[in-house]
């Protein structure tokens, strides 16, 4: 499933095509995905102006002049690509006769009165949308529950210290937990805590002082570097230009069962492999030796 990086680079690509634009024409080519779509779907995105796209934990916000927030979640194979807009060709508002045909998967077209498009593709269908009323975003079933931005102030080590205090599950399943914070998903919290050297066995409670920092220093820079690489594609994940992500090259755990540990090195006296272990049904890959 797409983490925060990959849904932060699906939403800066999406800027360009929609904010400060009009919906010309919505075509739900199905009543549902994961849950039915919203009452009047297209007919209440259609003629609104896009005013800001923004992400909140995994969840895509695009916030329109109507107060609604179009809300989308891509699942497990969701994917927005996006056509550059152009002069309209057939006379239509927001019709450009030179795109492609619908694939199989495309779910939501969205077509812009620039002439360009949106299309919203998941081939498993996992993935979801809703509209929320103007003003209930912080109610909002989706999101109300959901911990702070991993890259804000608000994620530091005296909230860290706080939210775990106490708390003894493992330390890798408190950050999965979008209580805690949110938009971590299974590869960062991995690659996190190798960073910060921290066993993903570790009871979370013990998340205090220069552990503590040492962790949300972790978090933040994958993250940020993972979004700076536009994210890690593994199986369906495409940026919204069809491009993919390459953080994936930069793994330092994650998926390397087997090989050698990057700090440890590959010290035939003292061998060093990465192991992996099942946790909460996820897999876990950590250094044992490195990482206490």
């Amino acid at each position: 499933m797409p983490e925060l990086p990959e849904v932060e680079t699906v939403v800066r690509g999406l800027r360009p095509a929609l904010e400060g634009k009009r919906i010309a024409r919505v075509e739900a080519r199905r009543t549902d995905l994961r849950f039915p779509l919203p009452d009047r779907f297209a007919d209440r995105l259609t003629g609104r102006t896009v005013t800001e796209v923004v992400r909140r934990a995994k969840y895509i916000l695009t916030r329109l002049d109507s107060g609604e927030t179009w809300l989308a979640h891509l699942g497990m194979s969701g994917r927005f690509t996006v056509s550059p807009g152009a002069t309209a060709t057939s006379g239509q508002a927001g019709h450009n006769s030179g795109w492609a045909l619908p694939e199989k998967h495309d779910h939501v077209i969205v077509e812009m009165a620039d002439g360009g498009r949106v299309v919203f593709n998941d081939t498993r269908r996992f993935g979801y949308m809703d509209l929320i009323p103007p003003g209930g975003e912080a109610d909002s079933s989706h999101l109300c529950a959901i911990g702070p931005e991993p890259l804000s102030r608000d994620f530091n080590p005296a909230y860290l210290a706080s939210v775990l205090r106490g708390r003894k599950t493992p330390i890798k399943s408190a950050l999965l937990d979008q209580k805690t914070v949110a938009g971590i998903g299974n590869i960062y919290a991995c690659e996190a805590l190798w960073r910060a050297g921290i066993s993903p066995r570790r009871s979370a409670h013990t998340m205090t002082g220069q552990r503590a920092a040492r962790l949300v220093d972790a978090v933040q820079s994958v993250l940020e570097e993972a979004i700076e690489a536009g994210g890690s594609s593994l199986r369906d994940y495409v940026q919204t230009d069809g491009e993919l992500g390459y953080f994936q090259h930069n793994w330092a755990v994650y998926g390397r069962e087997g090989e050698a540990c990057p700090k440890c090195g590959d010290d035939d006296a003292k061998p060093c492999r990465i192991r992996r272990i099942v946790q909460s049904g996820r897999s876990t890959f950590y250094c044992s030796q490195q990482q206490r």
